[in-house]
């Protein structure tokens, strides 16, 4: 029997969420802070993996998933002149799965229903101190919450919290981000793919088919284009023509999405950190999602990464009534799936948004070649999939996963 603790999770983002909806349902006393006054999804769209999917099934979400979200059955990027750089397509993994686009709306709506405390939810909260031994955090106002039996770090890649562990190897922003935006789906040609072109190493543009939310039953794509943070300013001066100019040339049919945006202000702008953690926990604190091991969204990883760490940690408060001896074994399954991730993410940015035109010339000559070695796209395939675990490692799915979501291809599958 799981012994009830009292339980403050810092940040309502995918990894708070996630966890607010488990440890509940373990009977835990969850209480939830965050800094935002009316929390919300931030982002437009990303791809759930199986990874992240089975989570999902485990919490009983995934029908209202894939009734929202949008199959995802190849990745595929090109250049503008037409050459593939990379094409990989989930049946080549296991016919059964696929991963699935999603509007970050729309998970943020699934898991706040999922629930059942939304009273101790404490919006407009932000929290800047944790005092580790003691369980307790001080709000941005001094005022101190708690004690709790444990505090959840998972307030984002940012996180104002991950020094209290003191663990901290490497905490370094990306030089470059992105803008990012909803599209209407219409007849988009790919419906079923991440399209993706790239520009050397300089330019990226990427269009993923993300399903609908509830509420809004239009189809939606999320549209990104990849841009060095210090020139967000020299974007906007610019002029939004320039920009629409640009991609016409590099992307005709992207280009013809774009008919909506009128003004910049559409565009949200996004950075991105690279954090690497010797600890993930000190006395009654422990991180949680980007806090405990931002990385590059190169490999698309977050919200699947921020899922797993919240089924981990359920699982290891279930199976150690030991405070510390639940803690060392929720890092230690989870830094062995989380590394991996994070040397590929570090070494296949550069080749994807630098200024390293020699880098970017071996990638496309050499990357889909690779991909087509038997061993080479096992492992690229299991990698983008969130299944690696490590080098030689996989990830194993539950059978019932597996099965659940070849039920649901069938179901849409015509005669």
């Amino acid at each position: 029997m799981t012994q009830r603790r009292t339980i403050a999770i810092v940040g309502y983002g995918t990894a708070g969420q996630a966890l607010a909806v488990l440890l509940s349902r373990d009977h835990h006393d969850v209480h939830v802070f965050e800094r935002v006054a009316e929390p919300g999804p931030v982002g437009a769209g990303f791809l759930l993996q199986p990874s992240g999917l089975e989570v999902l099934w485990q919490m009983g979400l995934l029908p209202q998933v894939l009734a929202h979200g949008a199959p995802v059955r190849r990745l595929y990027g090109d250049t503008p002149c037409g050459r593939t750089v990379m094409e990989m397509g989930y049946a080549s993994l296991d016919p059964r799965l696929h991963g699935v686009g999603m509007q970050r709306g729309a998970l943020f709506a699934l898991l706040a229903d999922a629930w059942t405390h939304p009273q101790n939810l404490q919006a407009g909260t932000g929290i800047v101190d944790v005092d580790a031994d003691q369980g307790r955090v001080r709000d941005a106002r001094g005022h101190w919450h708690g004690p709790y039996d444990l505090v959840i770090a998972a307030d984002g890649s940012a996180s104002a919290l991950r020094t209290h562990v003191q663990g901290t190897r490497l905490d370094r922003e990306y030089p470059w981000g992105a803008l990012w935006c909803l599209l209407p789906g219409g007849d988009w040609a790919h419906p079923d793919e991440l399209r993706q072109r790239y520009v050397a190493a300089r330019k990226m543009i990427g269009l993923l088919p993300v399903g609908t939310r509830p509420g809004n039953d239009l189809p939606q794509l999320s549209f990104f284009w990849s841009l060095p943070r210090d020139q967000f300013a020299q974007w906007e001066r610019d002029g939004l023509q320039r920009w629409l100019d640009e991609i016409a040339t590099l992307w005709p049919q992207a280009h013809a999405r774009l008919g909506g945006i009128g003004d910049g202000a559409q565009l949200a702008r996004a950075g991105y950190r690279d954090a690497v953690m010797t600890r993930w926990s000190r006395g009654r604190l422990v991180l949680a999602g980007d806090a405990a091991h931002a990385m590059s969204p190169q490999l698309g990883q977050g919200a699947n990464m921020a899922l797993r760490d919240a089924l981990a940690l359920r699982d290891a408060l279930r199976v150690h009534s030991d405070r510390d001896a639940a803690l060392q074994a929720y890092a230690a399954q989870r830094r062995a799936h989380v590394a991996i991730y994070h040397f590929w993410s570090r070494w296949l940015t550069p080749l994807f948004q630098s200024e390293r035109d020699m880098a970017a010339r071996a990638r496309d000559l050499l990357l889909k070649p690779l991909g087509d070695l038997p061993g080479g796209r096992g492992h690229m395939l299991r990698v983008l999939s969130g299944t690696q675990r490590g080098w030689l490692g996989k990830l194993g799915l539950s059978p019932g996963f597996i099965e659940a979501m070849a039920t649901h291809t069938q179901a849409r599958t015509p005669g």
